[in-house]
């Protein structure tokens, strides 16, 4: 029987956004079908963010830590494997429909070479079969214009209502200058599904990228207006702008950088904007995603037509979350939930009916991917990945031990800029958070600025630290060892296991550790 992938990301959607979940702005009839079908992980988290690191983190199965792209820009060493790459060694031919933000490794390039010049690149292993990207709207582009649509001379300015301004005073949620069935994700799922039309009997691996629900807050009609602003829960934050930015000194200048017209792409300051303004563009991102859901379910109906379904597994995530105003904040970054929190949706139609509609609330990350999509096509994975299948969960089982905690960094240097080390007097090495999150606690340490604690039981929206209260030091002392220890386990140990002796190279083979209280029973 022909053994199908498809692995589909969307880009910046938060983890909390889906239907099934109860969200009541979130309008995803094809994902919550998907999720009754298939296993639904809870508490998916992305290890990394933004873009490039998010997708490096996911497609190597990586902690970034290891593979280093911290930022968009960083270049992802080539000589990491990935699950494009083992895919290939497989027997399969991965193609891309989007982008994965990859760059490049100069070592092996001349100077001028222009994939130096954009954080934008292929990731090794992927045959491109439809680029769409941020910079790379030229296929796109040339489908509106060959549909006499008249464009912009800037290719980006596509994302704009007809006669609107570059920077507006207000925001304004009418509909884009292009119709739903043109737009950018249609455009995507249309080349989709004109790959998969001649290819019943084959094998094949599709990574499905779309660029939505990311900013600029445009959507086609009747997208724009398919949320009312009254379905949205309130935004977790404190009592003002000012009281956020001074509980700590990273996020007051977060907060500094993010009052800035072309920070969301949104063409307005979001922070100089009247509340109403807001809540308008939350509507919007839920719109962009209610978009997205109507394209997925074109793919899935096409698949059941053909009889592919019961062929594909298929796999529905996101790069990283967005934190759509709580905290005062939008974007990516940081180390609250919301920008790290994603969605992980996969069906398996080789899983027993019983394993069916499951939804798993162990703690789940974006590395866990590859090691299980290369299980399913026959592969092990990389003795140096830094995930687990999830191959038991999709089964119905329950592991004996799983992880007892999600991690994540942020790394906010800037080689070019020098924004963050000036405004706040750190080295580029010290422009780093690193997160440990358990079930309850939750601790952000900082090489040089003061840490954070929050009981996530007591403050699911992470609006009171507790590091510095006498009583939590016994708390703040733990999650900080145990984050220690999971960098120390998890370091790159291709030839730390290695050893020249008589007999020549002994290499190890043996799991990695996994000591009381870091892995328990989920």
């Amino acid at each position: 029987m022909p053994r199908k992938v498809l692995l589909i990301t969307a880009d910046q959607w938060r983890g909390d956004a889906l239907g099934f979940l109860g969200h009541p702005a979130a309008r995803t009839p094809t994902l919550d079908a998907l999720a009754a079908d298939g296993v639904a992980f809870t508490r998916h988290f992305t290890p990394s963010a933004p873009c490039g690191p998010a997708r490096a983190t996911l497609l190597t199965g990586l902690y970034p830590f290891i593979h280093r792209s911290v930022r968009n820009g960083a270049p992802l060493d080539a000589r990491h494997a990935n699950l494009a790459l083992e895919a290939r060694r497989a027997g399969l031919d991965p193609v891309l429909f989007g982008y994965t933000d990859s760059s490049a490794d100069p070592r092996a390039m001349a100077p001028e070479d222009p994939r130096l010049r954009s954080f934008e690149g292929v990731l090794p292993g992927f045959r491109l079969e439809a680029s769409l990207n941020e910079s790379q709207l030229t296929g796109w582009l040339t489908e509106l214009a060959k549909k006499g649509y008249e464009l912009p001379e800037a290719p980006f300015r596509i994302y704009a209502q007809a006669g609107s301004p570059p920077v507006m005073a207000r925001f304004s949620r009418g509909p884009a200058i292009y119709a739903a069935e043109d737009g950018d994700t249609a455009y995507i799922a249309d080349r989709f599904l004109d790959f998969i039309r001649l290819r019943r009997r084959e094998d094949w691996f599709a990574h499905v990228v779309f660029l939505r629900p990311h900013p600029p807050m445009i959507a086609p009609a009747p997208y724009n207006d398919a949320v009312s602003v009254a379905d949205l829960p309130p935004v977790r934050r404190m009592s003002s702008r000012e009281e956020e930015a001074g509980s700590h000194p990273f996020l007051a200048e977060w907060l500094n950088e993010q009052a800035h017209p072309d920070y969301f792409e949104s063409q307005v300051d979001v922070h100089a904007v009247p509340e109403e303004d807001r809540a308008a563009m939350r509507a919007v991102y839920f719109g962009l995603i209610a978009e997205v859901d109507a394209q997925l379910g074109r793919i899935v109906a096409r698949l059941k037509a053909s009889g592919e379904w019961d062929e594909t597994l298929v796999i529905f995530t996101a790069d990283h979350g967005e934190m759509l105003g709580d905290h005062w904040c939008w974007g990516k970054g940081g180390w609250f939930d919301p920008a790290f929190h994603i969605p992980l949706i996969v069906r398996d139609p080789e899983a027993p009916r019983g394993a069916r509609g499951r939804r798993v609330g162990a703690l789940t990350e974006s590395v866990d991917i590859l090691p299980t999509v290369l299980g399913w096509i026959g592969r092990e994975a990389p003795r140096d990945a830094s995930g687990a299948s999830l191959a038991p969960w999709l089964r119905g089982e329950t592991p004996p031990r799983w992880r007892a905690a999600a991690t994540w960094e942020f790394d906010f240097r800037n080689p070019a800029t020098r924004r963050y080390e000036r405004a706040l007097g750190i080295g580029p090495e010290e422009c780093v958070l690193g997160v440990w999150r358990e079930a309850r606690w939750k601790y952000v340490h900082f090489p040089s600025l003061p840490p954070r604690l929050y009981d996530l039981e007591a403050d699911p929206g992470e609006l009171r630290d507790l590091a510095s209260a006498p009583e939590m030091a016994g708390v703040v002392a733990r999650c900080a060892g145990r984050l220690l220890s999971h960098r120390m386990l998890h370091a790159e140990r291709s030839f730390a296991d290695a050893l020249l002796t008589e007999r020549g190279v002994v290499c190890g083979a043996e799991p990695r550790a996994t000591p009381e209280g870091l892995y328990a029973a989920p």
